[in-house]
């Protein structure tokens, strides 16, 4: 089985064993042992539910520190979406990003320019025949793992566009090697992250939609940044042409962004990452037959509510639709259609490979194993209370049964089971108890004698 990396861990010093990362985690990843939480990497989705949730602190992603940059000759910084709704709109754009190039950046490009190409091209994958309806959005990396890990029959609906941030990606790297300047291996592009996913992806490309081309090669989290980009804007000198997107692109941090460019189509965008689920158990039972186009994405209001940002993400979300208005009212245009098309016939924009499902580990490499296992997890449900209170350290009893037959926990771990086995012992005590020692019978009646 492939070995996965994931940006999302465990402090254990930190962790308390609360169970609250448990009973939030969209796909039963997390398992509460000996006091401290674990994480099954073979359902972990890198969505940062945990990371959100926990009280302690306790969950974290995995990011690159700013020092990074300084093993380059020439830096870029990939700037999502998001960054713009973390800063009031009293600051424009091109100051948020000239605080950013201020940290040390010899270039700043905004992720938002890979979004306008995405978007604009997805209006030519919708008619592709290729995919079985509902078309399903590939921007959010948490929801193609969901995809894969809880709804297998689904992936084939995956739109196969690669992300924004990829194209990106691609198209600095192809630039600056035309431009023949700079070794590609001199060069150190570094995306600035609003989760953990795309974190992951960054650092995962043997397992992503990457190709030599796309290599980025760290990603900083927002939060990591956001004093030193305050402490800097405003104050910094103001770089014109860092800016040159357009107020679509820029609310792809927003749900519904990406959505915006199938206009009349009937479309369903949702985020968070509970109401993607239930959107997508719908789709799979084929109670949404007359959806075209569905946009899910993980956090709370979109990229703006990602676990690596920093502002409320509704504000976040304001900020960014007062600052497309105004844009709206600027002289920014789209790109060309010839312009798109070139890129999107170009081959660079496709996932090459099919997206497939994700499988667990397996209860047995031996297949008569795994099938006598399965029947005893069925067995074990049964004899279990059916309550997922989580109070056994797994995210219900179906996870525990599955732990039991795995060797990873016991069915004392059940509460109620433990209950029930210790009435059954002080009864059977009472009963011994209550019992006569035969010796304590006298032989012979004092009549007898």
């Amino acid at each position: 089985m492939e070995k996965l990396l994931h940006s999302v861990y465990l402090d254990e010093e930190k962790c308390l064993g609360c169970t609250t990362c448990l009973r939030s985690c969209p796909t039963g990843a997390i398992r509460v042992r000996g006091g401290k939480a674990t994480i099954n990497e073979s359902k972990c989705i890198d969505c940062g539910e945990c990371i959100r949730i926990c009280p302690h602190h306790a969950k974290l992603a995995k990011t690159d520190p700013l020092s990074k940059k300084d093993n380059y000759q020439y830096t870029v910084a990939m700037v999502a979406p998001a960054i713009i709704g973390q800063f009031k709109p009293k600051y424009s754009i091109s100051q948020i990003l000239s605080a950013v190039k201020a940290l040390g950046f010899d270039e700043v490009v905004e992720v938002a320019y890979g979004a306008e190409i995405v978007g604009q091209a997805l209006k030519y994958e919708y008619h592709a025949k290729r995919y079985p309806r509902p078309l399903i959005s590939s921007a959010c990396p948490a929801v193609v793992k969901l995809i894969q890990v809880r709804f297998p029959e689904l992936t084939d609906n995956i739109c196969r566009l690669k992300s924004p941030m990829a194209i990106t990606a691609r198209l600095i790297r192809k630039r600056i090697r035309e431009e023949g300047i700079h070794k590609n291996s001199d060069v150190g592009v570094f995306f600035i992250t609003p989760c953990a996913a795309k974190a992951t992806m960054v650092n995962n490309p043997a397992a992503s939609e990457y190709d030599k081309y796309d290599l980025i090669d760290g990603a900083i989290a927002i939060k990591d940044i956001y004093s030193d980009i305050a402490r800097l804007i405003g104050k910094c000198p103001h770089q014109e042409g860092l800016h040159n997107t357009t107020p679509e692109s820029c609310t792809w941090a927003l749900s519904g962004g990406e959505s915006d460019y199938l206009k009349n189509k009937n479309v369903l965008h949702v985020d968070g990452i509970q109401n993607v689920i239930n959107v997508l158990e719908e789709i799979e039972c084929g109670k949404l037959d007359t959806i075209e186009f569905f946009e899910g994405l993980a956090c709370i209001g979109g990229c703006v509510g990602g676990c690596l940002t920093v502002e409320n993400n509704y504000v976040a979300k304001m900020y960014i639709q007062d600052r497309a208005k105004t844009m709206k009212q600027t002289s920014i245009i789209h790109m060309s259609d010839e312009y798109v098309r070139s890129v999107y016939n170009s081959g660079m924009m496709h996932i090459k490979e099919r997206i497939l499902p994700r499988s667990p580990e397996p209860l047995d490499q031996d297949i008569n194993r795994a099938i006598e296992k399965m029947k005893q997890i069925e067995i074990l449900e049964s004899k279990l209370p059916g309550l997922d209170c989580g109070s056994c350290g797994a995210p219900g009893c179906r996870a525990l049964a599955e732990d039991i037959v795995a060797g990873k926990a016991k069915e004392i771990d059940c509460v109620f089971v433990l209950k029930d086995r210790v009435r059954d012992l002080s009864v059977l005590t009472n009963e011994l108890l209550q019992v006569e020692h035969p010796t304590e019978k006298p032989l012979i009646k004092k009549e007898e004698m």
